[in-house]
């Protein structure tokens, strides 16, 4: 659908603006977060997936693909269906 729609305005734009456009709708949802307005939340939510999808289009990345192939309904860590791991971060 982002293709279908926007796919012609992205490519003029180029990746690296989208990108910086990406990093702004992520920075946007932090701010959201932070006000813990769920419509808001919701919004930016939406946005950072747009600009992602629009990014990924111009690299040639199958999103869907992409997420699938690095979570296959389990953990790339440990291997869980329900993650496992002991380090920090994953927690």
């Amino acid at each position: 659908m982002m293709r279908r729609i926007y796919f012609h305005r992205d490519s003029k734009r180029g990746v690296e603006k989208t990108y910086m456009w990406l990093v702004e709708e992520v920075k946007e949802l932090g701010e959201a977060i932070k006000t813990g307005d769920i419509q808001q939340i919701r919004d930016e939510v939406a946005d950072v997936i747009a600009w992602l999808a629009s990014l990924a289009n111009l690299l040639d990345v199958d999103v869907e693909d992409a997420a699938l192939s690095k979570y296959p309904n389990r953990c790339p860590k440990c291997g869980m269906e329900r993650c496992v791991c002991q380090h920090e971060l994953f927690r």
